[in-house]
């Protein structure tokens, strides 16, 4: 009974156990997972989960470096008309969002044609923005999920871009 009650205590995903995706393979250990022991007795692998990177903020500064020094890719996820109404971020390129998840997997050749720039690798900086962070959140998780290592997430959007460049 006592058991059964310490096994209650411990959530499912922290059990050290190998039928688990992730955990840990007996005789081996993780430097980078710290195990616990619970008052049962139990030993729990405690593990991070991230959905994103940890540095996904791009402020206004740090965007116009990465521009002028061309350390990164822009990608402006907002439609066509939104662009020719508002305005754009020099240098970026336009990818609406509903057609990122295809665009990050064309050929390079394929990218330029239809989006005029260079198609991002899996290891450049990319930083996705739109009007106000919200689309481009979206774009970074697609991108994310698409393998790629280096997404930030301009959080301001146009709306801080251009607020930023009037003040100038």
């Amino acid at each position: 009974m006592a058991l059964r009650r310490c096994a209650a205590l411990a959530p499912r995903l922290l059990r050290n156990s190998p039928a688990l995706p992730g955990a840990p393979v007996p005789g081996r250990t993780s430097a980078s997972s710290p195990v616990v022991t619970n008052r049962c007795g139990e030993e729990l692998q405690l593990r991070r989960f991230s959905a994103a990177p940890s540095s996904a903020g791009v402020s206004y500064e740090q965007l116009k470096r990465l521009l002028a020094g061309r350390k990164a890719v822009v990608i402006d996820v907002r439609e066509p008309w939104e662009l020719r109404e508002y305005g754009h971020i020099p240098g970026s390129i336009n990818v609406p969002l509903g057609q990122v998840n295809t665009a990050l997997q064309l050929a390079p050749e394929e990218f330029d044609e239809k989006y005029g720039g260079v198609m991002p690798q899996h290891t450049d900086n990319i930083v996705f923005t739109c009007l106000a962070g919200i689309r481009s959140k979206k774009a970074l998780d697609t991108a994310v999920s698409l393998g790629y290592k280096d997404v930030q997430n301009y959080l301001g959007g146009w709306l801080d871009w251009e607020k930023n460049e009037q003040q100038k």
